[in-house]
């Protein structure tokens, strides 16, 4: 086999053309594919982020679940608390107000009673003013006495 100087030409023109492709070309090539893993990198490292964000938004709306419904019932409790409190203290004042208008009925009777024998005594005088002027209209003797005072007693009892 024979070297030439034909050959020697194309080896250099090889090695040159190889330089020039490493140089040039790889790094033309190169730098859009490395953009494209460094892309797929951050999407990927991403998704992994948004994973765990993810992961971590749904403890926290679980979270939020439960101290929700732990409010509620703290909520529900106070007002059935507020509900009891509430008609305890209707019975209270219906109470009051029943002892009150009680006591109102009972003096309200107090003074009916007051009333009644104020006109009872009235009633009562005339009848013994009246009674006494009759007895002394008539003579007395005791025979007509007893009448009189058997009709005094009539007329009392009816009336």
């Amino acid at each position: 086999m024979d070297i030439n100087a034909t050959f020697i030409g194309q080896i250099i023109v090889f090695l040159i053309m190889l330089w020039f492709i490493a140089k040039v070309v790889v790094p033309m090539i190169a730098d859009p594919i490395n953009k494209r893993y460094a892309k797929i990198a951050d999407g990927l490292a991403a998704a992994d982020a948004g994973q765990k964000q993810l992961q971590q938004a749904s403890a926290s709306a679980d979270q939020i679940v439960r101290e929700a419904r732990e409010r509620a019932k703290q909520v529900d409790e106070q007002a059935q608390r507020r509900s009891t409190e509430t008609i305890e203290a209707a019975k209270h004042a219906a109470l009051a107000e029943g002892a009150r208008l009680l006591a109102a009925a009972q003096a309200e009777v107090g003074n009916e009673s007051v009333r009644a024998s104020e006109a009872l005594r009235r009633e009562f005088g005339s009848l013994v003013v009246k009674a006494a002027s009759t007895l002394v209209e008539h003579e007395v003797d005791p025979a007509t006495h007893a009448k009189l005072l058997e009709r005094l007693t009539d007329d009392i009892a009816r009336g």
